[in-house]
């Protein structure tokens, strides 16, 4: 593997148009359009995102050290570069009946969590067991055949409010009233609500929808 398949240097050309059209300033360079596409082709024929994989399938060509550093310190438009490559999917596929959606599915997705953003102590609904983990929504365009990711935002709980939460129950449990316990304390807007982190998704979803000129839904 030493440059991108031929059909993903087309995807990725037409990506950086939809770029464009998004947003001008935020248009790949050459070399951001070339390493896209190489790990692109690397994703196909790996099977999965990682560097070292890449480096063994170009044999030693591409280091792990160059294909990371273009990750962490290029100037991507990451957020634009997602809407465009939901636009140019959907004009692929030609179908442009699509309905938006939000999900919430409660999954425990990593074991080392010390450097996850807004990585929080919860309760696994499934389980019942309490691990450290995040809790995520993200929202899709639905079509009758497939779904695409749109975007995503984590929910991070209170500190102030979970500590409020445990003090409370255990003197409750003591038999203390609640006039003599401590009241709750007031909710920093740092910490949203699942319910305002669901609205700012649908928000998104709007203006994504009518930036791909879609019916609203």
């Amino acid at each position: 593997m030493h440059e991108p398949a031929h059909f993903i240097k087309t995807f990725v050309t037409d990506l950086d148009a939809a770029l464009g059209k998004l947003k001008s300033t935020a248009k790949l360079t050459q070399l951001q359009r070339f390493w896209l596409g190489f790990c692109l082709t690397g994703m196909l024929l790996t099977n999965s995102v990682c560097w070292a994989k890449f480096e063994r399938a170009s044999l030693g060509e591409y280091k792990i050290a160059a294909l990371s550093w273009m990750f962490r310190e290029a100037k991507v438009a990451w957020h634009y570069l997602l809407l465009a490559s939901i636009l140019v999917s959907f004009r692929a596929a030609r179908n442009y009946r699509r309905r938006a959606g939000l999900d919430e599915s409660d999954r425990s997705r990593s074991k080392r969590t010390k450097r996850i953003h807004k990585a929080h102590k919860q309760k696994h609904k499934a389980s019942g067991v309490t691990s450290t983990d995040k809790l995520s929504f993200y929202w899709l365009l639905v079509t009758q055949s497939s779904h695409y990711s749109g975007g995503f935002c984590f929910l991070h709980a209170d500190p102030a409010l979970t500590a409020w939460t445990k003090e409370d129950k255990r003197l409750k449990k003591q038999g203390m009233s609640k006039k003599d316990r401590p009241v709750i304390p007031v909710r920093n807007n740092a910490y949203p609500q699942k319910l305002s982190l669901l609205y700012d998704c649908c928000k998104h979803s709007r203006m994504t929808t009518a930036t791909l000129k879609s019916k609203p839904f």
